[in-house]
């Protein structure tokens, strides 16, 4: 064990499996595959072996968060108020923190009774191409700096304080923010944030995203497995945008199908893995959890920080 991982321990999937009473998942097959992302595996047993425990961990964490609450309210004697379970997710491009986020919004919505659930997607604080544009950075998205991290700051920041916000909402269709759209995000029971970039903020090293977060997760694999992934991902994009002329993928279905495959190999090498490298894996040990995925996208080893 690198010395990264000195403060986490690590547990089998068997060992993790076995800390929750076997039960039927409160989703059917169906409502399963309507959540994960199309290049992404995941089954029933997975949400009876890994998330279901994982959910109950976070009710653990979330009662300790309203006990320390309320303790502090008799300490500084004044009235406790509740506040929104934020939960960061964070990793890879490709790696399936969209299904983790999912999955996790409907088992937490079903299992805690009358519980609240939203989830966002850091997609939405991107600056907008016009603006990556002048700034000369359009190739660099995704990276730090294309990100609007004072408007996801002022976010999460009013979210704790028990607002509603209305936030922008990005399309990758068109590869962008949508004009005139916004996302009401209520301040819920709990709010799931996702994002390649949650658990950063290197424009501002006082303030961490983290530092909103009442629990954060972080989806792990190979680098090998994740390109092989991505790219699986980047030609069945293009396989639902031969049709649509709209979408930004469209373009790239009227080259030959090896020079789509050499771009995207080259997509990968000079944005998303330099981004993985160089910004999103440095941050994983930020994580209360992390997921590590075998090629097979099983999730096959937990680590929990001590």
């Amino acid at each position: 064990m690198t010395n990264e991982f000195l403060h986490y321990e690590k547990i089998s999937r068997r060992t993790w499996q076995s800390l929750h009473r076997k039960t039927t998942p409160p989703l059917t097959e169906d409502e399963l595959d309507s959540i994960k992302s199309f290049n992404d595996q995941v089954s029933l047993d997975d949400v009876t072996d890994i998330y279901l425990p994982l959910a109950n961990l976070i009710q653990i964490y979330k009662r300790s968060k309203e006990d320390l609450a309320f303790s502090k309210s008799i300490f500084l004697q004044r009235e406790s108020k509740i506040q929104p379970f934020i939960i960061g997710v964070s990793g890879s491009v490709a790696v399936g923190k969209s299904t983790t986020s999912r999955l996790l919004q409907i088992l937490l919505s079903r299992i805690v009774p009358g519980a609240t659930v939203e989830l966002v997607t850091t997609d939405g604080f991107l600056f907008p191409n016009d603006t990556l544009i002048e700034r000369g950075i359009l190739t660099r998205k995704g990276f730090p700096e294309s990100y609007d991290m004072e408007a996801l700051i002022n976010f999460l920041d009013q979210l704790k304080n028990g607002q509603d916000v209305d936030i922008p909402v990005y399309s990758h269709e068109i590869y962008d923010i949508v004009p005139e759209q916004k996302q009401r995000v209520e301040a819920a029971d709990f709010v799931i944030v996702e994002g390649i970039n949650v658990f950063q903020n290197p424009q501002n090293a006082r303030l961490y995203i983290t530092d909103f977060f009442d629990f954060s997760i972080y989806v792990d694999a190979s680098v090998e497995d994740i390109e092989s992934w991505y790219l699986d991902r980047f030609l069945k994009l293009l396989s639902l945008a031969q049709d649509d002329p709209d979408s930004y993928y469209y373009s790239y279905t009227q080259l030959p199908l090896g020079e789509v495959k050499d771009l995207a190999h080259q997509v990968w090498t000079s944005i998303n893995l330099i981004n993985l490298q160089n910004y999103i894996e440095p941050t994983r040990n930020r994580a209360e959890v992390i997921l590590h995925k075998s090629k097979n996208h099983e999730i096959d080893e937990i680590y929990l920080k001590k």
